[in-house]
């Protein structure tokens, strides 16, 4: 069994930045390729950005790249996503989610098994 914890969201203006985190459980935490989706009101949950299990290879959305980071550190079971000049269609419930099943970046939801609780980013124009 695995539990994500996000952290980190909250209210900026648009240009601003913030730094999600996503804590999980497991004892095999550095095997799981990590994501992060988002889901505004309204619309599907989408892919934002995903990292393999060493750290090595990461995917984006277009509509994020060089504005938002992935990263991780497996000596603190921790996935991060930095995010930078922030735009209003930026808001949204972004979600930490863990594929525990494979070893390359899956930008399809189906493919992770394990969600966080979700944590609002809300951003002002």
């Amino acid at each position: 069994q695995v539990q994500l914890v996000e952290s980190g969201g909250g209210l900026v203006q648009a240009g601003g930045s913030l730094r999600l985190s996503c804590a999980a459980s497991g004892r095999t935490f550095s095997t799981y390729v990590m994501g992060w989706f988002r889901q505004a009101p309204g619309k599907e949950r989408e892919f934002v950005a995903g990292i393999n299990w060493s750290g090595t290879s990461t995917k984006y959305h277009a509509s994020v790249k060089g504005r938002l980071t992935i990263s991780r550190d497996s000596a603190k079971n921790t996935v991060y996503l930095q995010m930078n000049s922030l735009k209003p269609d930026d808001t949204a419930i972004y979600y930490c989610a863990a594929d525990t099943s494979h070893y390359m970046t899956s930008t399809e939801a189906r493919e992770y098994d394990y969600w966080g609780q979700g944590t609002q980013v809300t951003v002002s124009s």
